[in-house]
């Protein structure tokens, strides 16, 4: 089992910070920005724009040649969406959000995924379970539960509904950088994997499709992962404090 250092109090309080202002950007842009007929290149000026007036860092922009502060990845792009001129969100879409920001030195990462004006009800359930599932995730969590518990969490509710998890990409460790140890799947087994210790801040995130749970990256902007057969996805999710008593949720207002 590896070893993780525990984050100060003052780290933790930095996140705690950082993370209602990730909160407070990502329903904002939800709520009074994000309407159809707009690009997704606004979106992210709008990001920008907000990050600039808080004075904290859009931690994504320039991370390994990224060019956005923030993904936007809309129907059956799952993760990583490149904010651009060509993308033109629609009334009927469903629009994932992915975002962190720099704040004090110390990193946070959320995710949020909603529908714009009137969608399906088989992309509404998508929603409303994928979100579901990250809550699950996030009841298990405490000092001495294990990643396993975290993903046999999201993979034991899911399965149900017949929908993909995404195994090629997972959850992980943040704080000091955006992608720390552990690596947190959204499946598992129970009592199998890292060991979770108080102190420890993690970013738990389901990503769910309604078909299959194999990805492609688009040959492209050699970053958007789009699902293999067209299917919607949906992705949500928290930076995580851990404790002896269970999850504190630090990406929250």
């Amino acid at each position: 089992m590896a070893q993780y250092k525990p984050k100060t109090k003052e780290e933790i309080e930095a996140m705690r910070q950082g993370g209602k202002i990730l909160a407070e950007v990502l329903l904002w842009l939800k709520e009074d920005k994000i309407k159809a007929g707009i690009t997704t290149e606004i979106v992210d000026i709008y990001t920008r724009e907000f990050f600039d007036k808080k004075k904290v860092k859009p931690v994504f922009l320039g991370y390994y040649g990224f060019p956005a502060a923030i993904c936007i990845s809309v129907n059956d792009a799952v993760i990583h969406g490149v904010p651009n001129t060509q993308t033109i969100i629609q009334d009927g879409d469903i629009v994932s959000l992915d975002c962190g920001v720099l704040h004090n030195n110390m990193i946070v990462d959320s995710a949020i995924s909603f529908g714009i004006g009137e969608i399906t009800e088989e992309a509404r359930l998508l929603l409303e379970r994928t979100n579901k599932s990250l809550n699950k995730a996030i009841k298990v969590i405490k000092a001495g539960a294990t990643t396993g518990d975290i993903g046999y969490a999201v993979e034991s509710y899911i399965d149900q509904f017949g929908y993909g998890i995404i195994r090629d990409y997972a959850g992980h460790g943040v704080g000091h950088k955006l992608h720390e140890d552990p690596t947190i799947p959204n499946y598992g087994k129970a009592g199998a994997g890292e060991k979770l210790i108080s102190g420890l801040t993690i970013a738990v995130e389901p990503m769910i499709t309604l078909g299959s749970e194999d990805v492609f990256t688009d040959a492209d902007d050699d970053w958007t992962v789009y699902t293999d057969d067209g299917s919607l996805a949906a992705h949500f999710e928290h930076t995580i404090l851990v404790t002896d008593k269970g999850a504190e949720i630090l990406t929250q207002i």
